[in-house]
Order: structure tokens, then C-alpha cells, then sequence
């Protein structure tokens, strides 16, 4: 009784290490994808794998994108042939309890040099898309303090007009 109560939880437990796999695996190909369709300027392939309440928050303060706008902006880079892009060099996926959410973190070689993607994903009609998206600029420690004074006034400017407005965005 002890082994075969063993057995079939071993087999249980492999059995959802291989599920978890194939999920990550499957997230993974969904990003491959969409890095590589903004590399081709395919913007249908690019925004198919994007959730409908996406949102994309690039390296500029101001880029905080839902969907909609962010097509809107995006839509010239691609039309020109030449929209961005973004080759993964590592990545770790993870997936909530419930396999219907997971996230990642990425780190990206772009024209930028090295910059980190981080995201959520969901799974939506047994597809898994992108939920929201933050593209980062890497700095060393040891450039920081240069960093900091070389952003210093375009900070100042920005910080001053969001103090004036306040407002909290809501969908």
C-alpha cells in the first residue's frame, strides 16, 4: 500500500514539473515572439500578443502606455520597416498557483546596450499574453552619481508639473 501510495505521488509530482515547464516554456515563446515581431516591424504579430488592457511603461518617465496609445505611437516605427529590437540574454519565469498569471524578468541586448524587461503575463482564451511590460535602462553602481546629475533638470521639470497635476490614474 506504502508504495504504491509512493508511486502515484511521484508520479503526480512529475507530472506537474512537466505541466509547470510547458507553461514557462510557452510564456517564454510568447515574449521570444514579440521581441521578435517588433525586430521585423510586424505590428499585427507584435500587438496579438498583447492583452487588451495592456500596458507598456518604457525607459522616459513619461511612458506610461495603455494599449490603444501605445499602438498609436508605435504604429510609424513599424510602418517605417524599423521599430525596435530587444534580444533577450536572460530570463527567469514564474507562474502563480492558479497557472493563469505569471510573470518575468528579462535582461535585453538593445541599441541601448544591456536594459532589463520585466512583465506580466495572462493566460486568456488558453493563450498566454502580455499584460504589462516595463522596459528599463541598466546603470552600474559606479555610474550612478553621473546618471543622476546628467538627469537632474529634465527630473526637476517633470517632478514640478506632476506635483501640479496629482492626479492618480485610473483605467
Amino acid at each position: 500500500m506504502k508504495n504504491r501510495f509512493l508511486s502515484c505521488f511521484i508520479l503526480i509530482l512529475i507530472g506537474s514539473m512537466l505541466y509547470s515547464q510547458s507553461e514557462s516554456e510557452q510564456i517564454e515563446k510568447t515574449i521570444d515572439q514579440w521581441h521578435l515581431a517588433a525586430a521585423e516591424a510586424d505590428f499585427e504579430t507584435y500587438f496579438s500578443k498583447m492583452a487588451s488592457e495592456s500596458v507598456f511603461i518604457g525607459t522616459d518617465a513619461t511612458e506610461n502606455w495603455k494599449l490603444k496609445p501605445f499602438k498609436a505611437f508605435s504604429k510609424p516605427y513599424f510602418d517605417r520597416g524599423k521599430a525596435w529590437s530587444f534580444k533577450s540574454v536572460e530570463r527567469h519565469v514564474y507562474l502563480d498557483r492558479s497557472k493563469q498569471f505569471g510573470w518575468f524578468d528579462e535582461l535585453l541586448d538593445t541599441r541601448m546596450g544591456i536594459c532589463r524587461g520585466s512583465g506580466v503575463v495572462k493566460l486568456e482564451n488558453g493563450t498566454w499574453k502580455i499584460a504589462h511590460y516595463v522596459l528599463s535602462a541598466t546603470i552600474p553602481n559606479d555610474d550612478m552619481q553621473k546618471v543622476i546629475e546628467l538627469k537632474k533638470s529634465t527630473d526637476s521639470l517633470y517632478l514640478l508639473e506632476l506635483s501640479k497635476s496629482r492626479v492618480i490614474m485610473k483605467e
